[in-house]
């Protein structure tokens, strides 16, 4: 479900349609979050660590409401939920699109993502899944244990998708265990406010014991 926002009343019209007639509306940042926790919880209770962290990704996301915002034609819109659509790779180096329904229950979101990751890992081809505007796109790179990410973009497309990317998980001295996480977001939907807002959230759900 969807409702349009009233730009004549919305906080953001000033912000809205100054940044939407630009170019590149996007902007990013990268940020380092601490995973200890969450890893030695998946591992201790069997459970896949990405799946995990991608659940609290999610809900974070459907928390900070700017995240569930969309551009359409003229329209601002505000969904009800948004879902992910991750990149999943394969044994032979490539990787497809899959969808996968949010779940505020992990059992159930580890159940239905675990059956898309087997369907795409079983196929062949970039787009085994079709996804609507109401997602978020993300991506792993876990060969990388980057500090910035930049996304390929046809600028003739209009895009309003947020996009958050994770990298390699390390570990220092101390046993600390962090990994790099991407967060790229139109400008006209929020600001560097709402994003911190993820990612204070993002950061305490993955320190839940």
């Amino acid at each position: 479900m969807k409702q349009k926002l009233d730009l004549e009343t919305w906080k953001r019209k000033d912000h809205f349609h100054f940044f939407r007639k630009f170019e590149e509306p996007f902007f990013g940042v990268c940020i380092h979050a601490d995973c200890t926790i969450a890893y030695h919880k998946t591992k201790a209770a069997g459970i896949s660590f990405f799946l995990y962290y991608l659940h609290k990704s999610l809900i974070a996301a459907n928390a900070i409401e700017p995240f569930r915002y969309r551009i359409e034609g003229d329209d601002a819109i505000l969904y009800d939920a948004v879902h992910a659509s991750p990149t999943i790779n394969r044994e032979d180096g490539t990787f497809g699109f899959a969808y996968m329904d949010y779940h505020e229950d992990f059992s159930s979101f580890e159940k239905s993502a675990q059956q898309e990751i087997d369907k795409v890992q079983n196929s062949k081809g970039l787009i085994p899944a079709v996804s609507g505007e109401n997602v978020i796109h993300y991506s792993s790179v876990p060969w990388l244990n980057f500090t910035s990410l930049s996304h390929a973009r046809a600028f003739s497309f209009k895009d309003s998708i947020p996009k958050i990317s994770f990298g390699k998980m390390t570990e220092d001295s101390h046993g600390t265990r962090t990994m790099p996480v991407s967060v790229h977001a139109h400008h006209a939907l929020m600001d560097g406010y709402h994003v911190g807002e993820f990612v204070n959230l993002f950061q305490q759900l993955l320190n839940e014991r």
